[in-house]
């Protein structure tokens, strides 16, 4: 009886490993927050004008399935979903790039976008027609800061198929939450995105 008690014990154990498992297999949302991003930003500004001193004119490209960087040097291989540099964000598709990522703004708030929605648009970058470029800010003439439109978020098909949604949070270093030109630094991107890996449009 101790011995038939023992094995359900050990196959009621195997079943629950198993079980787990295929939860931990069946995540396929992966949701992060990216600090500082920096989108060439220079050495210094001007403290009259708000311009940027001694910028590169170089992209920084990153890649949503990893979370990560891709060289300058690789760039050309187009393994990388978006380019940032200054207030500026391009795709890695039609005149911007050798991929095949696909892009759309929209408007709303981030977490009410649980999946992609049937009607929404997407498109790639057509020369000076950058589907996302500056959408996801408005520019302070005044007080010559870029400030974020907090309804603003950015839906895209990256370069490996997948989907995911993107929010904008701060264009200046440490994401002041009042950014101030004579003394914080823009350039550096603070984000927020939910990547989809299985294909499908939904994020929950």
């Amino acid at each position: 009886m101790k011995k038939i008690i023992y094995f359900l014990l050990l196959v009621s154990t195997f079943n629950i490993s198993c079980d787990d498992d295929d939860i931990k297999n069946d995540v396929t949302v992966y949701s992060t927050s990216i600090n500082d991003l920096p989108a060439d930003p220079g050495t210094g500004f001007d403290p009259m004008t708000g311009a940027p001193l001694g910028t590169t004119g170089h992209y920084t490209f990153f890649r949503f399935s990893d979370s990560s960087y891709v060289n300058l040097e690789d760039s050309a291989k187009g393994k990388w979903d978006l380019g940032f540099r200054g207030s500026k964000i391009i795709v890695n598709g039609g005149t911007s790039g050798p991929g095949n990522v696909l892009a759309a703004t929209v408007s709303g708030i981030f977490e009410d976008y649980n999946s992609i929605p049937e009607n929404v648009s997407f498109t790639n970058d057509n020369g000076a027609a950058l589907v996302i470029g500056s959408t996801w800010g408005i520019y302070d003439a005044q007080n010559m800061v870029f400030k974020i439109d907090p309804g603003k978020i950015i839906l895209l098909r990256c370069n490996d198929g997948n989907y995911a949604k993107l929010q904008v949070l701060s264009y200046y270093k440490n994401a002041p939450a009042v950014p101030d030109a004579r003394k914080d630094l823009p350039r550096y991107y603070t984000f927020r995105y939910v990547y989809q890996s299985n294909g499908s449009k939904n994020f929950k």
